[in-house]
């Protein structure tokens, strides 16, 4: 009887397991939430403070709507930065997000951050220059890139030493990046998706012209060095011009399989779709051959009880 609960128990372990994790195309288990720098609704704890994450700056939290980094107001900066770094090698991390406003100019722009420092306000998006890491860059103001579209979203690899170039939008420390025209006031809930396997890929998809619908923003297959232990933080900025840059989820994941894509496209910006889906046939027969293998345990004990107490008998005659 034991063991048929072990089994049983064990059974329904790999069952959540598998509810907790997401898929690949192929049936690979692909990932699993990480709660250490994920945020949702309603933010804050019982004591108005975040186990995960502090902020910081003229950053407001609506409890029901959203973390606003800036108001549209000018000369506002905020930041939100995780307290544990982030140790995984592998990772995922999708963010919703609103940039919104009244005005028909507008800017600076906001950031996500992957640095080995946390919570130093400064000139780049809210956030200190000189950094070491990784940033990715919200830029909604165009100074000065000719042929460039904006809002223009493009990541840099900061190591400790290179400033950010502002008036020219960081054309000469890009790593790679894409034009994103509708990014701002979008019809859709706007998400950016930034994916991570060590010696593998970087890539960075976009959600904003259609719900569900993933845009290829870059990808390579000669992902940067990121430090071991980064801080996971966003921030943002307004000058004279200005803005709403909201923060509404952040779901953080920890990659535990390789899924390498097939090529590198940095900096393509061409709007490749790239949809996201689920195979259940792979853990479906797992768990029917672990239900059958302990079955078959379970009956074999039980046949081999029966017959010790059947020998047990005989001996006692």
């Amino acid at each position: 009887m034991m063991l048929l609960t072990s089994a049983l128990s064990a059974l329904w372990l790999a069952t959540a397991a598998h509810g907790a994790v997401q898929q690949d195309a192929e049936g690979n288990v692909k990932s699993i939430g990480l709660r250490t720098h994920s945020l949702n609704q309603p933010y804050l704890d019982s004591d108005t403070q975040s186990r995960w994450y502090d902020f910081g700056g003229d950053t407001i939290i609506r409890t029901d709507q959203y973390i606003r980094l800036t108001s549209d107001r000018p000369s506002q900066m905020g930041n939100l930065w995780s307290k544990v770094p982030l140790t995984a090698t592998n990772w995922e991390i999708e963010v919703e997000f609103k940039i919104s406003g009244k005005n028909q100019l507008y800017g600076d722009g906001f950031a996500m951050w992957l640095t080995k420092e946390r919570g130093r306000e400064g000139p780049i998006f809210g956030n200190q220059d000189k950094f070491e890491g990784l940033g990715i860059f919200f830029d909604t103001y165009k100074n000065n890139r000719p042929g460039v579209v904006f809002p223009y979203v493009m990541a840099m690899v900061g190591d400790g030493r290179t400033s950010y170039d502002k008036d020219t939008d960081g054309k000469n420390q890009e790593l790679a990046g894409c034009s994103a025209r509708g990014i701002r006031h979008a019809n859709v809930p706007t998400k950016f998706k930034l994916s991570h396997f060590q010696d593998k890929y970087l890539k960075l998809e976009l959600q904003y012209k259609n719900e569900g619908e993933w845009l290829l923003c870059f990808e390579t297959n000669q992902p940067p060095t990121i430090p071991p232990v980064a801080y996971l933080g966003f921030t943002a900025e307004t000058g004279e011009l200005s803005d709403n840059h909201d923060i509404i989820s952040i779901n953080a994941r920890n990659l535990y399989t390789t899924a390498p894509p097939t090529k590198s496209t940095p900096g393509s910006g061409k709007g490749k779709k790239v949809t996201d889906q689920q195979t259940e046939g792979s853990w479906t027969w797992f768990l029917v051959k672990t239900l059958f293998f302990f079955f078959a345990v379970g009956g074999a004990y039980v046949g081999y009880t029966a017959y010790r107490t059947k020998q047990q008998r005989s001996h006692r005659f």
